[in-house]
């Protein structure tokens, strides 16, 4: 019976058994009949018919056939066409129900929603569509006038929403009718000359429904009751904004053709929103001293060194999901779903202060997802000397599993070196991007079992067969094996990779498909 191993991304780099080449007598190469390792002049394509006639006696599967008959799978990633969509803003004081109204809108829960004013803070964009239309819905912190440090930066926030927006649902909690704050939005809607819909939120049932009818005095027109909980007059609403918005945008920036997507992961606290502002030269994500401000990932397009680029800031990543409660164990969720849309990671490390379990577990995250590897040690203008002493140490012991990825020094505050993410950044992805084909594959394995084959194992020597590159991003190889490789040769095979194929940046993912030899009747 045929088995197959598979491993995870990273996996195997982490593992602590190590592998002493040295130790191996190069005289007991084996790798397989028909192929003589010492005859010169030998071509790739030769070496790869070699490689594969070691297959004819094993028993394979279809799906082994497949990468056999066709030089391994190909997959690629399709970069989404360029569209400026009607953009709807999501505006209100806290606490009236945007959030749960974007859920209700969107048919998931994407938005945090937690029985607390000011849980969303940044304004955040979400694709969205109704009847066959598509737009953009953005959702905001709640608005206050006068605001002060934190709550003025979230005023801000939906502000700029209200400018960068085809329409807007103005929300307001029916139960408590207009207040002094929400005729001040109202001021300050009246200034935008574009359709706004009031939404008179949490109308449940009918009987509730005279609520809504003491927000005529607002002056923006007919209220239009929904209860965002429960769904009810949602539709109605919809209906008539799809009806208001234009074929495309009139503020929304079209998005430039394949912009590759950064995910800014780190500690809560640890610089990402800052980075963001510095690189995209405005205020677009709320900045604070307290740790946990960002809660939704934030998309947005910035140019650095010429190139224009998606930043994902993402919600600090704390201790230990199961632990957390409400709105920061759904962002924790969010963050590792933002991970996966995004291409590369740049993983913000604190300079001044010890690199902890939380960094580590954050990279592995990085490492489990397959995505591009970037470190940047952030706040080095406040490194001192002491310090840094300490740091090149625990570098040196934390990070050694992931030597490999690039390091930039940084400060996001102050923007020192901020250009030197561009070239980390093209390197982890050029690496993520690489595809190694399959006869210069098996021409690199032959090689380097012929300099260092597997020890013996119980008086067995497993063989490799013939490998090939099913797949990239992340770079991702099947070897066809007559046994179990240790875990020190794999790591073995991948380091001699990263030296050859210069694979700087990203993850390789190395599986096994143990097959045996076919029955003879």
């Amino acid at each position: 019976m045929s088995t197959e191993q598979n491993g995870a991304p990273g996996a195997a780099e982490n593992e602590t058994e190590v592998f002493d080449v040295s130790t191996v007598d190069s005289s007991e190469v084996i790798v397989g009949e028909g192929f003589d390792p010492e005859l010169d002049g030998v071509t790739d394509e030769e070496r790869l018919r070699a490689m594969r006639s070691n297959l004819d006696g094993f028993d394979l599967e279809d799906d082994d056939m497949v990468l056999v008959n066709e030089d391994g799978e190909f997959l690629g990633f399709a970069e989404p066409a360029a569209e400026a969509l009607p953009v709807v803003a999501i505006v209100g004081r806290p606490n009236v129900g945007k959030s749960a109204l974007v859920n209700r809108i969107l048919g998931r829960r994407e938005a945090v929603v937690e029985d607390l004013p000011g849980v969303t803070r940044d304004r955040v964009s979400y694709p969205a569509e109704w009847t066959g239309k598509r737009f953009t819905l953005v959702d905001t912190g709640g608005w206050e006038p006068d605001a002060k440090g934190l709550d003025a930066s979230v005023a801000l926030q939906a502000e700029v929403a209200i400018e960068l927006c085809d329409a807007v649902m103005f929300v307001v909690d029916s139960r408590v009718g207009p207040t002094a704050t929400d005729e001040r939005v109202v001021q300050l809607l009246r200034r935008t000359n574009k359709p706004v819909f009031l939404v008179a939120n949490k109308v449940d049932d009918m009987v509730q429904e005279p609520e809504a009818a003491q927000l005529w005095s607002l002056g923006l027109g007919e209220p239009h009751a929904v209860s965002a909980l429960h769904g009810r007059g949602v539709a109605d609403l919809l209906d008539k904004v799809i009806a208001s918005l234009p074929d495309e945008s009139a503020v929304a920036q079209p998005k430039l053709a394949g912009p590759r997507r950064v995910a800014l992961l780190g500690r809560p606290n640890v610089g990402k929103s800052s980075l963001l502002n510095k690189a995209a030269g405005e205020e677009r994500a709320v900045v604070s001293d307290i740790a946990g401000t960002t809660r939704d990932p934030v998309d947005e397009q910035v140019e650095l060194a010429g190139r224009v680029w998606t930043f994902v800031d993402t919600a600090g990543i704390r201790r230990r999901v199961h632990l957390q409660k409400g709105a920061d164990f759904y962002a924790t969720l969010r963050t590792a779903a933002a991970l996966e849309k995004a291409e590369v990671a740049v993983v913000l490390i604190d300079v001044t202060q010890e690199i902890s379990d939380q960094d580590l577990r954050i990279i592995d995250l990085v490492l489990e997802s397959g995505r591009a590897l970037v470190l940047a040690f952030n706040k080095w203008d406040m490194l001192d000397d002491d310090r840094r002493r300490y740091l090149e140490r625990e570098i040196e012991q934390d990070l050694s599993h992931v030597d490999w990825a690039p390091r930039v020094n940084i400060s996001a505050r102050t923007g020192r070196h901020l250009e030197k993410l561009v070239p980390a950044l093209e390197t982890a992805l050029e690496s993520w991007d690489t595809r190694i084909p399959t006869a210069k594959f098996n021409a690199f394995i032959a090689e380097l079992v012929q300099e260092h084959p597997h020890p013996l194992r119980g008086g067995k020597q497993p063989k490799i067969l013939f490998g090939t590159q099913v797949q990239n991003r992340p770079p991702t190889f099947v070897l066809f094996t007559s046994g179990f490789l240790d875990p020190g040769y794999r790591r073995f095979i991948q380091r001699r990779l990263r030296e050859t194929y210069n694979f700087e940046g990203s993850p390789i993912v190395l599986n096994m498909r143990i097959r045996e030899k076919r029955q003879r009747v």
